[in-house]
């Protein structure tokens, strides 16, 4: 196992709970835009958390990797729709977004034996 994605989270998370407690405004604002964005609409929870992951990808974010790895698998994500997802990545990315593509399907996989 390269990382162990549960644990990123979790740390990650009381890394911003700390943020927030010295600066609740913007945690809190924050908070509230990643409820509204995430919500479902004309597209779903789930399809907004693929885009999510692969955003994380490109963007080369190991925490929003597992973040999003683990509200995909919460929201039913099949592990195919994440190679898909992970396919488009690297398409539009190349060789980093295959490492950090590599990444997140580890993060899933870890994430889908929970659910």
């Amino acid at each position: 196992m390269y990382k162990d994605w549960p644990q990123t989270a979790q740390e990650l998370s009381k890394l911003m709970q700390n943020f927030g407690k010295g600066h609740p405004e913007v945690a809190k604002g924050f908070t509230q835009l990643s409820k509204a964005a995430e919500k479902d609409g004309a597209l779903s929870a789930k399809d907004k958390e693929l885009m999510a992951l692969a955003i994380g990808v490109a963007i080369r974010c190991e925490g929003c990797i597992a973040f999003h790895a683990k509200a995909a698998a919460q929201y039913g994500a099949s592990r195919d729709e994440v190679l898909e997802t992970i396919g488009v990545c690297l398409y539009m990315g190349g060789g980093p977004s295959f490492v950090y593509g590599s990444q997140a399907l580890e993060a899933f996989d870890r994430f889908a034996a929970e659910s």
